[in-house]
């Protein structure tokens, strides 16, 4: 499409840092509610900062809460996402979708999950395959790439029209 463009670095760490405030906002909600739920164990919990202490010890309702926001619902959502809005939140508020390199259309579930766990790939060298996007000529972090996936960003540039109006008849 004449007015999509390949998605650069910057608008990307944009959209994530959107996505991190959102997840913030989320755990720390959940976080309120479970502790207005189970105050006492919580607070005294959180208070001496002995939450992985007692996930060492062998807590499970800690590990089932721990395993559940930190690993099972971020891989859930972050897929629906990318299945049924082709974007997450920040990449939606920054006008960008996540789409099939070689035909442009909606991901596959196995191009979505293989691109979710490829981010590991992308992490682990400190980073790079995420600074990859800056120098490729598609703008294809490493787990684009094991993907088959790109970033675009839609401009949805509209011809700007003026009334001609009786007071201006220029």
């Amino acid at each position: 499409m004449k007015d999509d463009e390949y998605a650069g670095f910057w608008i990307r760490v944009g959209a994530n840092l959107i996505d991190l405030i959102i997840l913030i906002i989320l755990y720390a909600s959940a976080l309120w509610i479970l502790m207005l739920l189970f105050g006492d164990f919580f607070s005294s919990n959180l208070y001496y900062m002995d939450i992985d202490k007692n996930i060492r010890q062998g807590n499970s309702f800690l590990k089932i809460w721990d395993i559940l926001f930190q690993y099972i619902l971020p891989f859930i959502a972050t897929i629906w996402f990318w299945l049924r809005f082709q974007a997450t939140p920040g990449k939606m508020a920054a006008n960008l979708r996540l789409v099939d390199a070689k035909t442009g259309n909606t991901i596959s579930k196995k191009q979505s999950i293989g691109r979710y766990f490829a981010q590991i790939i992308s992490i682990i060298p400190f980073g790079l395959g995420y600074f990859w996007i800056a120098i490729d000529q598609k703008k294809q972090s490493w787990h684009d790439k094991l993907a088959g996936t790109v970033v675009i960003r839609s401009r949805h540039l509209e011809k700007v029209v003026f009334d001609k109006s009786e007071d201006n008849p220029k």
